[in-house]
């Protein structure tokens, strides 16, 4: 692949047209040469590797909006395009790299052109170091300043220019989205961070935090009765809401405290144990719309599928996480979901990991004694030996995977000229679930983005639907894109649907989902070869997180997994060699350079961010 994190990559708006060619193409990548074959021995035998990527399925796009020829339109501030390296695919990198690797100058434009939230807002991850009371404290006062920037958003938008108002949203055409490609980071997988989720406290653990920063969701929608409304979900909120009368608020409020510390009232749930969750509030004496915002909104599990401790569970795991750093359980990262294995990446990078890109792997090469793999081929015919093998499961061939069952995903992303609930501020992060029409079905989760979150340019905003797949994507998502959104074209657009934001440009497809497999289900992996999977249909990352330790214990039982760095001040170097004494890694040469750049760019971690890519 030219890009880092396989499906769970982030792609400029150029970059994802490239992806998009690419996987509509489908065309098998042939053995350019044999020669690799003379290195293997006699007591060895091959496991050959899949030559194309085939986990996305079912790719469309669709432009909704002025199409006007953007044939001649040059992304802003893109670079020469690469030259072509003999590894196949380069030619789609060039795009794909602009993103990648853009200038720093004009990465730094783009800091101080943006939101108050960039410049003021979510705490930088740097801060979320030390023990957890310190974190908690430091992201009150970020969430405190957080506060500040809505009053500035708010201000900025009464001072806005009354043609940019929430009724006449800005026209946007094709030729300006591709012009501003380089301010879209659109994610392949849609995703949110649990405040107290794993990933947050592996994060704040590995001190990978430092490479990254986050804002929060800002708000929980509900789709009731064909309208969009916003849920209550903390005690402020509760009290503070106009649609939900006095009684509603006594009864939610105490069916939550008992959701909060329900294992010490089993005799109020026990009976229920064995029935869904649904069924269950229906018990509650909680009216239907109470219903529907705890069911979809809040445990967001299925109405049919769920059992009643499931739903309790998932009710408690939101409430606990309200008010760590912010009004939401949700963080979300800025630039998009792909920074994470960014970050991990990066850190590793420091303490000499290293990464090849546009640099495919033939095969994995296993001793025939003892059935244990020793090396790998690359394309250009090189052997590297290893005692351990990690493969994501989309490189494996169809031979290996015969016996496996996969699940697929369906993923739609759309381009909109305004959000789905128009309020004083126009920058918010919203999550909302759309339950489905037939029971049985699997509710859609929405995540809308603002431009703040640098995902997406000004005067747009950016929308992820996920489900897990019943049909193909488009046939699974674009009932829900109807009912939310308006994909006529200007000129076709009826009264009704002028309230609905207009959708710009969108693109369906599915992605399989690997996550729990069994490795035995594989056929004929070495004990030595360690197979992860891509992204999974559920919100959080816990699966990722947890998947990663569990590798990672059964090939390092006595090691500790993620651990704090050495901080760069405590990193003892001898005169000619750059080598920490007792930090147990092994540095390259430029790790001390690297170290104390990040450490010296107090408030100035985007503008590192876009060095690294550099590099």
């Amino acid at each position: 692949r030219n890009y880092y994190g396989g499906n769970w990559a982030s792609f400029s708006f150029s970059g994802l047209l490239s992806w998009i060619k690419e996987n509509q193409e489908k065309t098998d990548i042939n053995d350019e040469c044999e020669d690799w074959r003379k290195l293997i021995l006699e007591n060895e035998e091959v496991i050959s590797l899949g030559k194309k990527d085939k986990t996305i399925q079912h790719v469309e796009d669709f432009c909704f909006g002025d199409q006007d020829s953007a044939e001649d339109v040059e992304e802003a501030g893109a670079l020469p395009k690469l030259p072509v390296f003999g590894a196949s695919g380069a030619k789609g990198v060039a795009q794909e790299s602009e993103k990648e690797c853009p200038p720093v100058e004009s990465a730094l434009a783009e800091v101080e052109s943006a939101e108050p939230e960039k410049a003021t807002g979510t705490e930088p991850a740097s801060a979320m170091g030390g023990n957890d009371t310190e974190i908690t404290s430091e992201n009150e006062s970020s969430h405190s300043a957080a506060l500040g920037e809505s009053t500035l958003e708010s201000g900025k938008t009464e001072a806005a220019p009354p043609e940019i108002s929430a009724q006449e949203p800005k026209k946007i055409t094709y030729s300006q989205i591709v012009r501003e490609g380089r301010r879209f980071n659109i994610d392949l997988v849609s995703k949110l961070l649990y405040s107290r989720g794993l990933l947050i406290d592996l994060l704040i653990k590995s001190n990978v935090s430092r490479y990254a920063e986050f804002k929060n969701a800002t708000r929980i929608l509900a789709f009731r009765e064909g309208k969009v409304e916003q849920v209550p979900c903390s005690r402020a909120d509760v009290f503070n809401s106009r649609q939900l009368t006095m009684v509603e608020k006594r009864m939610l409020m105490k069916f939550l405290t008992f959701c909060l510390d329900y294992e010490q009232h089993p005799d109020e749930y026990q009976d229920y144990e064995n029935s869904t969750f649904a069924r269950f509030l229906r018990t509650r004496k909680l009216t239907p719309s109470l219903q529907h915002f705890i069911l979809h909104s809040i445990a967001m599990v299925s109405e049919t599928d769920c059992s009643t401790l499931e739903g309790l569970q998932a009710t408690k795991k939101f409430l606990q996480c309200l008010g760590r750093y912010g009004n939401t359980p949700f963080l979300f990262p800025l630039y998009g979901q792909g920074e994470i294995p960014q970050c991990f990446c990066r850190m590793c990078a420091v303490f000499g990991g290293i990464y090849c890109l546009r640099h495919s792997v033939q095969c994995l090469v296993v001793d025939k004694e003892s059935g244990r793999c020793k090396a790998i081929v690359d394309h250009f015919g090189q052997r590297i030996s290893a005692n351990y093998f990690i493969v994501e499961d989309s490189y494996l061939s169809e031979s290996v995977c015969t016996n496996v069952c996969y699940r697929q995903i369906s993923r739609a992303v759309l381009i909109t000229d305004q959000s789905v609930l128009n309020t004083d501020s126009e920058q918010q992060v919203s999550i909302l679930t759309v339950p489905p029409v037939d029971l049985g079905k699997p509710a859609v989760c929405v995540i809308e983005l603002c431009s703040s979150t640098m995902t997406c340019m000004k005067d747009t905003y950016l929308v992820h639907l996920t489900c897990p797949s019943t049909k193909t994507a488009r046939e699974d998502l674009e009932p829900v894109v109807q009912k939310l959104f308006n994909l006529n074209t200007e000129k076709e657009t009826g009264n009704e649907e002028l309230e609905k934001p207009r959708v710009l440009w969108a693109v369906y497809f599915n992605m399989r989902d690997s996550s729990g497999v069994d490795k035995n289900s594989y056929d004929g992996l070495p004990s030595n070869v360690y197979v992860c999977s891509g992204p999974d249909s559920a919100l959080g990352n816990d699966c990722a997180v947890k998947q990663a330790e569990t590798i990672f214990q059964e090939m390092f039982p006595t090691e500790e997994f993620c651990p704090p760095p050495p901080n760069p001040e405590d990193i003892i170097y001898d005169e000619d060699e750059i080598v920490p004494e007792e930090s147990g890694f092994s540095n390259s040469a430029e790790t001390k350079p690297e170290s104390s750049t990040e450490e010296g760019s107090s408030g100035g971690s985007t503008a590192v961010k876009k060095e690294d890519n550099e590099e």
